[in-house]
């Protein structure tokens, strides 16, 4: 049985990865080696693959799931990351968005009723 998904984003250097994920997106540590690392906060996990190409990095997304996004937001806004206000789109989803500091594009997602 499909039990979940964990993304593999792309990172131009662990150690910054790391560190961007744990004081900007309160994410805890989990495991880093040169070239492969693992955050983690409440349910939700992502893995990044040492990658030297910034082309693929700005070009790869992940969609999380997460409720309160208005508090996520203001948390972040605290923790230095400039970034807009939740918007509600047009598919009946809340939405926040986050580029991480390789181009990653995290889209924070919770239905438009929560």
């Amino acid at each position: 049985m499909i039990q979940s998904t964990i993304p593999v984003l792309a990172s131009l250097n662990i150690k910054e990865t790391v560190e961007f994920y744990e004081q900007k997106l309160g994410f805890r540590f989990g495991y880093a080696d040169e070239n492969y690392a693992i955050c983690k906060r409440d349910d939700c996990e992502i893995h990044f693959w040492f990658c030297d190409d910034k082309h693929i990095a700005k070009n790869t997304s992940c969609y999380v799931r997460a409720d309160n996004l208005e508090a996520l937001h203001d948390e972040f806004t605290k923790n230095g990351l400039q970034t807009k206000p939740p918007v509600l789109r047009e598919w009946g989803m809340k939405e926040l968005y986050v580029v991480d500091s390789h181009g990653n594009l995290l889209k924070f997602g919770a239905e438009a009723s929560i």
